[in-house]
């Protein structure tokens, strides 16, 4: 009875192999050679993805594995060569020719690498990555505007994509308008939640309100995130920098005698209470804020400023977190289930 069984099962295990088509095998040993590349084995990774090709020859996906495997391998004339051959193909992305612009940045050709990435937005206007990489071109010969605007039209055109904000954020807050730096950072930390960007950014938001912030005295407060000072907290026909943000900050910092995580807390909890009490949200309204009242409203607002700006100040993040372990593991609870959403309707971007 053993045997017969054992027959059976070893009959339709070879069944089930046979019945197999060739694009289902091509995608096993594609899977399979993902999994090699990941473990850092380059050359039995693209033998698979050789077999792939053969067996599934009309597919995108393993000539641009392929060229990415030679990248990898920093054998980027060949990745250039392979990326060239399917850059007319029908399932072709702007992926491509971010790869493709790369691949000529790294052999030290930025001028062709340029042409490709604007080739690349000619045919996806509406990415994300390649305005990325326009940036980052600019930002190399220090164009720091011509940079900032393709972060900002990034970000425009593609809202979820967390790097533009990333860089976009650096240059603010390295700026004399860092009220734009403090929002494109927050919602970069809510759409890249934990890298050593996140880490980053994090520390660079808290280490902003504690420079730009000041309580001089009982009844002298100076605050600076935008060029013009000159504020006026009821005038809401002032740009968002000048005639909202920094007044409802000033207001928010009421009664606080010194600035640092806890009492930051308190002042960005405050912020969201009167921004939504002066019904500014209908003049100005802002993603971030909303998702801030949002947190608020769920009772997560204290977790989730001391998550913003733990990175600033990590031992006194590690004080709070030990005396709240009930409120920081709901907050991560929720948090996990309640993240930003970004799209064309839903969206922020500097005026």
């Amino acid at each position: 009875m053993k045997n017969i069984l054992t027959l059976l099962l070893f009959c339709v295990y070879f069944s089930s192999i046979y019945s197999q088509t060739k694009e289902e095998k091509a995608y096993e040993k594609g899977k399979e050679a993902v999994q090699l590349m990941d473990k850092g084995k380059i050359d039995e990774s693209l033998i698979l993805l050789q077999e792939a090709r053969k067996l599934d020859s009309r597919s995108f996906d393993y000539p641009y594995e392929m060229a990415y495997a030679y990248c990898l391998k920093e054998d980027y004339n060949e990745a250039i060569k392979i990326l060239k051959k399917i850059e007319k193909h029908k399932d072709v992305s702007d992926m491509l020719y971010q790869m493709l612009g790369n691949c000529y940045d790294y052999l030290g050709d930025s001028n062709e690498a340029v042409k490709t990435y604007e080739k690349g937005l000619k045919k996806f206007p509406d990415s994300g990555c390649l305005n990325l990489e326009m940036g980052n071109m600019q930002m190399a010969q220090n164009n720091y505007e011509k940079a900032l605007y393709y972060f900002e039209n990034g970000i425009d055109a593609d809202p979820s994509f967390p790097s533009n904000y990333y860089w976009a954020t650096k240059l603010f807050c390295d700026s004399e308008d860092e009220v734009w730096g403090m929002i494109y950072g927050e919602i970069f930390m809510n759409l890249e939640r934990n890298s050593p960007r996140t880490v980053e950014i994090s520390k660079l938001l808290h280490d902003t309100y504690i420079n730009e912030i000041k309580v001089l005295s009982d009844s002298s407060i100076s605050v600076s995130f935008s060029k013009n000072n000159t504020i006026n907290p009821y005038n809401v026909k002032l740009p968002f920098g000048v005639g909202i943000y920094e007044p409802v900050l000033m207001l928010s910092i009421a009664s606080i005698k010194d600035i640092n995580m806890n009492t930051l807390n308190k002042v960005r909890s405050n912020f969201i209470d009167i921004y939504y009490s002066k019904n500014l949200d209908e003049t100005h309204p802002n993603v971030l804020f909303a998702y801030q009242k949002k947190v608020k409203q769920a009772g997560h607002m204290d977790a989730y400023n001391h998550w913003i700006l733990m990175q600033g100040d990590t031992h006194g993040f590690l004080e709070w977190k030990l005396a709240n372990e009930d409120k920081w593991n709901k907050f991560l609870d929720w948090f996990l289930l309640n993240p930003i959403k970004l799209d064309q309707k839903n969206k922020f971007l500097r005026d």
